[in-house]
């Protein structure tokens, strides 16, 4: 474990916490126990060096991200064929924009790693002690605000779902 503070200037602190690789393979559990405890502290910049826990770490990112994407996409997508009366595309495309909100919001919104990102520009992290690190393939996760990008989700997802129900309703009942 390495925790650190440089200060690149007054206004941009740069907080990180290093998750160190070990050489014994029955300490998998106390690594994650470092990750966790990473993650509950909420540093700017999480470094995992171990390549399974990061690799894990990366998948269990890009599953979330999955989730997101497609109920918003999904959701645009049902809201514009509603737009043009396209009901064949738009209530499918609304069921899974429900369904991926519903699956983020149960399995990905209340984990502390969601509000992590991966960060793949190096020049982003300079700052960090990269040249200490003994792994040359190393995860690094940024800490990001994601409440703006939870309310897009949920309006867009509610907003495709409750057009596509007042439709259906209209269609039976007019």
């Amino acid at each position: 474990m390495y925790v650190g503070i440089t200060n690149m200037s007054k206004r941009s602190a740069q907080s990180f916490y290093i998750v160190r690789g070990y050489t014994d393979a029955n300490v998998q559990e106390e690594t994650e126990m470092e990750l966790e405890k990473a993650l509950e502290m909420q540093v700017k910049h999480i470094i995992i060096e171990p390549f399974k826990l990061g690799d894990e770490t990366a998948s269990w990112i890009k599953m979330g991200n999955f989730l997101h994407k497609a109920s918003v996409v999904s959701g645009v997508i049902s809201l514009s064929t509603g737009y043009f009366k396209k009901d064949v595309f738009s209530y499918p495309l609304a069921v899974i924009s429900f369904l991926a909100a519903g699956v983020y919001a149960v399995s990905w919104a209340s984990d502390p790693c969601c509000k992590y990102q991966l960060e793949t520009n190096i020049r982003k992290v300079e700052g960090l002690p990269l040249q200490e690190l003994t792994s040359t393939s190393q995860v690094i996760l940024v800490r990001r605000d994601d409440s703006r990008r939870k309310y897009l989700q949920n309006i867009v997802s509610i907003s495709a779902v409750l057009v596509c129900g007042y439709r259906l309703y209209n269609l039976y009942y007019s």
